[in-house]
């Protein structure tokens, strides 16, 4: 008899390889999808590590810009609070004398605006030496005893200031001209004019920049004084007295503070008997505002009272300060005034 299982069976065993490789086919298949949604995956995260760093920078931009635009705006509040106690301190320099009244000798008055704080003060100019005016000796003993040369430089230097200012082509002894300043490789020649500004005075022939910064901070081209007010000079401008020694300047000094703190008249300064000027109605200001945050602006600024009623004052220079007392400043204010800070505080 025939076997009628037998061909049921070898179409069994003929199908099982079709089997194997259809769920070997399904098992790539799988791994295929896995392998897909793996990329997949990877792909998010990289997308989603992108996009946060991208937020991130862009949130951090937006702080960055708010922290600007935050801090540019209390340095435009600072700005404006000290250009206008310049105004007022020249407002009150310019009131009928009273006890209580402001005076430019360099003592602070403190108040706020707001939430500004500010502080300012003012010096007469004729607290300074004028480059324009002053005598040679004054200025020697300007550049030997402040600017640190010595005694034949600083002839150099105050004879080239003087064919500086004067408006012919005649060299002095020590001076520079036009041939001068071609010789030591510069393209610009004396001024022939007085000085407009201290600035122009490192212009001049042997004027180093170490020397122009001692020095500056005494200069002025306002006062038109030859003499300088020691009643109100600091320290540097009363070294620069001829034949002055440091221990006078300093015992004058402290006799000046004291005169100061008892409300007394200033004692006189006899070295500078030679040299001597008056109160002049030009003031040197310096107003220094700070807000809240702890921005801090300053102004300087050299005004006079001009007689018009429609411009009251005229302005020689304006400028942004430094935050820090200038030396010449601090040393023309006594520790005793200093200490009165509050007086003018609304």
């Amino acid at each position: 008899m025939t076997d009628m299982g037998t061909p049921a069976c070898g179409a069994c065993r003929r199908t099982r390889p079709g089997r194997r490789a259809l769920r070997s086919g399904g098992a790539r298949l799988a791994t295929s999808r896995h392998r897909e949604r793996g990329i997949a995956l990877v792909i998010v995260l990289w997308l989603t590590i992108m996009l946060t760093v991208i937020a991130g920078g862009f949130a951090f931009a937006m702080r960055n810009e708010a922290v600007a635009a935050r801090n540019a705006l209390a340095v435009a509040q600072a700005r404006e609070a000290a250009d206008g106690a310049i105004d007022r301190t020249a407002f009150e320099l310019s009131r009928p004398r009273f006890p209580a009244a402001w005076a430019s000798d360099g003592q602070p008055h403190a108040w706020r605006e707001g939430a500004v704080s500010i502080v300012a003060s003012a010096v007469d100019e004729s607290a300074r030496i004028d480059l324009n005016v002053a005598p040679d000796a004054l200025l020697r003993g300007l550049f030997e005893n402040v600017g640190g040369v010595d005694r034949e430089a600083a002839a150099r230097i105050v004879d080239a200031i003087q064919d500086w200012k004067d408006p012919d082509d005649l060299r002095r002894p020590n001076g520079a001209e036009e041939a001068d300043y071609r010789a030591a490789g510069l393209t610009y020649k004396p001024a022939n004019a007085p000085f407009e500004t201290v600035s122009e005075l490192a212009r001049v022939l042997g004027v180093t920049p170490a020397v122009y910064a001692r020095v500056a901070p005494t200069l002025t081209v306002q006062s038109r004084q030859p003499g300088i007010n020691s009643a109100l000079a600091p320290r540097d401008v009363l070294l620069a007295i001829p034949n002055v020694t440091p221990e006078q300047v300093d015992a004058f000094l402290a006799q000046r503070s004291e005169a100061l703190a008892a409300k007394l008249p200033v004692p006189a300064f006899p070295p500078a008997a030679a040299y001597v000027a008056g109160a002049v109605p030009v003031w040197r200001i310096r107003a220094v505002a700070t807000t809240p945050d702890g921005v801090t602006f300053a102004r300087e600024a050299v005004v006079r009272p001009s007689g018009d009623a429609r411009r009251p004052l005229i302005t020689l220079l304006w400028q942004e300060g430094s935050t820090g007392n200038p030396p010449s400043l601090a040393a023309a204010v006594p520790s005793s005034a200093a200490a009165g800070s509050s007086n003018g505080t609304k």
